[in-house]
């Protein structure tokens, strides 16, 4: 094995919480020397699916750019399943494999500005998910007639669960063919648009023209029905396709009717809908559901809330199908950008559970959407940061999808403008567009539509798990006033109601005083601070 920087990663949370990562953590979370050198441009992932054995085998083919010199390429593919012979140019190729990583020694020079390709051969019984899709995995289970009904999921464990590719995510491929060969009478149903299917072998080419990220991508097998409808957006006319089982095509074509309704209500708050070229759709599965890219999947069972639970216990989430709205959120904010280390993964689901809310505005009005956010507060934990440890594959708090929405519905109260608040979100997906990014950016991008210095307020959100607190006393007709619990240099202006008028104030860790006239104060709480009246 060449050039392999390998190191046991110890990191401590701020709460004190210590963990251990191992050498396997860092070959799948880092941008290793055997990863930086190659550019992804293209995949053509070519498989058969056998449902009665659980078991996978074909080929990736991954074209790439020669970046730096280097002879040695890391390609992820994790056990049971086993690479049988990698190729370049028909030749047979030596590669040497640690756990989830494989390391292939290349037989001609890669030079700068090239493109070349390998083909990589593989086959087995890949990982069964028992609990998709947080576990990851393949997911093997029949409908109610009995068929094979499949699919995949692999946020987190990684794409490489299932099928050989570069593992990492600060590295989208910009296009991507999806053969899948499926049981005979079965429909496979991957990302992008459907090329063609070979009758003969029951193998179905779908081909995805825009960047995508590993784990976006999806097979999907079953006795599937398809209807659809054209969305007249943004950018022109979408193709919006729904792939559902036989007996539940009613059911779908009712409840499906939201589909349009959160496109129209996505596009007016974050632009238009990021992947035109490869249309939209919605598959039924035998799980939750998941983001996949320009083929989110569905299963919640065809009724509104989360599996018929309010999320926020204020009647709001019951208005809509927590999964065709969640999900498909993440079009703009996962797929379109999305992390480059999943130590960020608050990008994705802080700005998608806010997404919700903005749903809700959108077709109910702004004070149900601030009645939702304020709902799911009561399921935010502070157990830790919602920034996890870079470079080892780990994630964050859980907080992420509640604290993360509440911390930007925070940001907006700020700023107090909501039509530079829309602008905000539209200029992300624009200034990000089919883009990998860090928190950093998503940072700087917003602290540049406000005065003054925000990096504090990220710093206290984002990477501690403390809420601030807000401090005051009434004393002799005047206010007094500070946060507590706060890192050094943390402030924050806002919004309270003295003798009936809104009054903004910026707080720090110092007392400060301001006349007072009346016996109280009511801070406004859409900010996420707690409150205290000393």
């Amino acid at each position: 094995m060449k050039n392999i920087v390998i190191y046991v990663a110890f990191l401590t949370y701020s709460l004190g919480i210590s963990q251990t990562f191992t050498e396997q953590d860092t070959l799948r979370g880092s941008i290793t020397p055997e990863r930086a050198w190659w550019d992804l441009t293209y995949y053509h992932l070519d498989i058969s699916v056998d449902p009665d054995k659980k078991f996978i085998s074909g080929t990736n083919t991954i074209r790439y750019k020669v970046l730096d010199k280097n002879q040695v390429l890391q390609v992820d593919l994790q056990p049971p399943l086993v690479i049988e012979k990698i190729t370049q140019d028909g030749k047979n190729l030596s590669f040497e494999s640690n756990g989830n990583a494989h390391f292939v020694t290349l037989g001609k020079t890669q030079n700068v500005e090239e493109f070349n390709e390998i083909v990589v051969h593989y086959s087995g019984h890949p990982k069964e998910a028992v609990r998709a899709p947080w576990d990851g995995g393949f997911s093997w289970k029949k409908d109610d007639n009995g068929k094979d009904f499949v699919a995949t999921s692999c946020q987190g464990l990684g794409a490489s669960v299932w099928w050989p590719n570069k593992d990492h995510m600060y590295d989208e491929v910009d296009s991507m063919l999806i053969s899948v060969q499926a049981p005979k009478g079965l429909m496979n149903v991957s990302n992008g648009r459907l090329r063609k299917v070979d009758e003969e072998t029951n193998t179905y080419h779908w081909f995805v023209s825009s960047p995508i990220n590993n784990y976006g991508v999806n097979v999907n097998i079953g006795d599937y029905v398809h209807f659809g409808e054209t969305y007249d957006g943004e950018k022109g006319m979408l193709d919006m396709d729904y792939y559902v089982l036989r007996d539940n095509l009613e059911k779908a074509k009712e409840q499906f009717k939201q589909a349009p309704k959160m496109m129209e209500a996505f596009e007016h708050w974050f632009g238009p809908y990021p992947f035109y070229e490869d249309s939209f759709k919605l598959v039924e599965v035998p799980y939750l559901g998941m983001e996949h890219q320009s083929s989110v999947t569905y299963g919640n069972q065809y009724g509104n809330g989360y599996l018929g639970r309010d999320l926020s216990g204020t009647g709001w989430g019951l208005k809509f199908d927590y999964i065709i709205i969640h999900e498909a959120g993440h079009e703009w904010f996962a797929n379109n950008i999305t992390y480059k280390d999943i130590a960020d993964m608050w990008v994705h689901e802080g700005f998608t559970m806010y997404s919700e809310s903005l749903f809700i505005e959108y077709y109910y009005g702004k004070e149900a959407a601030a009645e939702y956010l304020l709902g799911i507060r009561k399921n935010i934990r502070n157990d830790r940061p919602l920034i996890g440890p870079y470079n080892v594959n780990k994630a964050g708090s859980g907080d992420m999808y509640n604290k993360g929405a509440n911390i930007l519905h925070t940001f907006r109260q700020i700023m107090d403008d909501d039509e530079k608040w829309r602008a905000t979100l539209r200029g992300l997906n624009e200034e990000f567009y089919h883009q990998t990014v860090t928190t950093k950016q998503i940072e700087k991008y917003l602290d540049d539509q406000v005065e003054g210095d925000f990096e504090p307020f990220f710093e206290q959100y984002l990477r501690t798990a403390n809420i601030p607190v807000f401090e005051y006393e009434i004393q002799n007709g005047k206010l007094k006033y500070r946060f507590t619990n706060v890192i050094d240099g943390f402030k924050m202006p806002l919004k309270v109601e003295m003798a009936g008028k809104t009054v903004w104030i910026t707080p720090t860790t110092a007392w400060q005083s301001k006349s007072l006239k009346g016996k109280d104060i009511q801070v406004d709480p859409n900010f996420y601070v707690n409150v205290k009246k000393v």
